[in-house]
């Protein structure tokens, strides 16, 4: 009966005006980049956390929530009739999808994409909401040594999920550590690696971090790479599946939700894998095998299901935890704790507007982009005739715009310039800045707690351990750290990623 009520309040606050107005225009912001390949939601969402200051906690991050899986949407569409995955979630779609198209059956292959994006989206939905009061009930238990570790759990499943090497991982976590630590002490007024530098005195703004290693970053990768678009010139033809094509997609459909789902809840993001570990099933469980890659239907149905189911239970950890699961998710705890919101069990009960009113609009936000994929892919074809060089101008100047509104100090424009540059030679010598974020949102949390649990046991190190909680993840960290450094763990794991690039 609560459930039901606490929904009501959720569609209470998700169908007021300004609200279905903002996941309506994160849905589509989301879709056209997941249209347009090399500009990511992560990237995206860096790029629009200034223009959120204007607006109240709960619409912002309802837009922001409609970007991210808006754009996995998006992305079955590019890698179905370009053969080029929007996403990395929608590299697999391109195997089955492309050949569908290939062979005149693009429409079927995008109709039965949002079909089954649609049905796990309305599960996932289901899922956190029924999940939701019962795990932040659970996390109200927890005191800061067993918070402490359950952040160090987070990183430690973020260094194994990432790809490369688990070393420049590990490097990455650090670093983004070491950055939420530069700044003035709150506790003791001492000023940390600014150098004496009055600038970063305030310690270093995530919103010029986010969209310097990401959204700058992003646009000097893509201006290096070639434009090659493999579109598919056959008609797209009719949109929705027959009998035949709803039968043979029906399983695949519910495999590929509950596989998504269930990966969607590892920190350290989890739901990447959703898609891979669906199209390994379908083909195992297939009678024919040989037909993946040649256009089979399940080989489209059951990865976009589960991409999606994946990329919206992510938000369980984030909204009951206040951990995020990948950088996506760390960007949303960034603009929570930019709106005074502490991200974690507190919010269910100090703010149960924002958490319901976002758990309703993700199903109206589902809805909405049935309807947007579908009738308008016309329009989505269209746009990827646009040359990139076009449309990068564009948006280096309105990042410039956007962080400069916040703060008002050119020192930031120069920042998210700086980190840019330094994003772009990461990535260009193997390192993956999706840990450093992780590192940078939960480093400072790691440290309050850190300090809360030596407080309360008076400076004994032994109550990490002696926390049944915290002794528990702490053991599930070091087991999972071990593993990812075992030879035979780390091909598999390689493998996987190298697919995913």
């Amino acid at each position: 009966m609560d459930l039901i009520e606490n929904l009501g309040l959720g569609f209470s606050v998700a169908l007021s005006l300004q609200n279905l107005g903002l996941c309506l225009l994160g849905c589509m912001v989301g879709t056209l980049i997941g249209v347009l390949p090399g500009v990511g939601p992560i990237a995206t969402i860096a790029m629009l956390l200034p223009i959120t200051f204007g607006l109240d906690p709960t619409g912002a991050l309802i837009m922001l929530a409609g970007i991210y899986y808006g754009a996995q949407y998006g992305g079955s569409t590019t890698a179905i009739l370009v053969n080029i995955p929007g996403e990395a979630t929608a590299v697999i779609t391109t195997l089955d999808g492309h050949a569908m198209a290939r062979r005149g059956r693009a429409g079927i292959a995008l109709g039965i994409a949002a079909i089954g994006s649609f049905f796990a989206g309305t599960v996932a939905t289901l899922i956190i909401a029924a999940l939701g009061r019962p795990l932040t009930e659970l996390a109200m238990l927890f005191r800061p040594a067993d918070y402490f570790s359950l952040m160090v759990m987070g990183l430690v499943l973020a260094v194994v999920l990432a790809g490369g090497s688990v070393i420049r991982a590990v490097a990455m976590v650090l670093a983004g550590v070491l950055l939420s630590c530069v700044g003035t002490d709150i506790q003791t007024g001492e000023a940390r690696m600014t150098l004496g530098w009055l600038t970063i005195a305030d310690g270093i703004d995530f919103s010029v971090l986010a969209m310097g290693i990401f959204g700058i970053a992003e646009i000097l990768r893509n201006l290096e790479v070639t434009e090659v678009r493999d579109v598919a010139r056959e008609r797209i033809g009719r949109l929705l599946p027959g009998r035949e094509e709803l039968s043979q997609s029906a399983k695949p459909i519910l495999r590929g939700t509950a596989l998504g789902a269930i990966l969607g809840l590892l920190p350290g993001n989890g739901a990447v894998l959703g898609p891979f570990a669906s199209y390994a099933l379908e083909k195992r469980m297939a009678k024919d095998p040989s037909r993946f890659g040649q256009g089979a239907i399940e080989g489209v149905a059951g990865p976009e299901a589960a991409n999606n189911a994946g990329a919206q239970t992510s938000f369980i950890p984030m909204l009951t935890l206040g951990i995020p699961p990948n950088a996506v998710m760390a960007l949303m705890v960034g603009a929570m704790t930019i709106f005074g919101i502490v991200p974690g069990p507190q919010v269910i009960t100090q703010h149960p507007q924002l958490f319901w009113g976002m758990i309703a609009s993700m199903w109206l936000g589902n809805l909405m982009l049935l309807l947007i994929n579908l009738p308008l892919v016309g329009l989505w074809v269209r746009l990827l005739k646009v040359p990139y060089r076009l449309m990068y101008p564009t948006i280096l100047v309105f990042c410039s715009v956007g962080i400069y509104s916040i703060n008002s100090q050119i020192t930031d424009v120069l920042f998210i310039g700086f980190f840019g540059y330094v994003g772009y030679l990461l990535v260009k010598v193997g390192f993956e800045p999706a840990p450093l974020l992780l590192g940078f949102v939960l480093g400072a949390l790691m440290e309050e707690n850190l300090r809360r649990a030596l407080v309360l046991s008076r400076g004994d190190p032994l109550v990490f351990i002696s926390s049944p909680i915290s002794a528990v993840l702490l053991l599930i960290s070091v087991v999972m750290l071990g593993l990812a450094l075992l030879p035979s763990v780390r091909r598999e794991r390689d493998e996987v990623f190298a697919e995913a690039d």
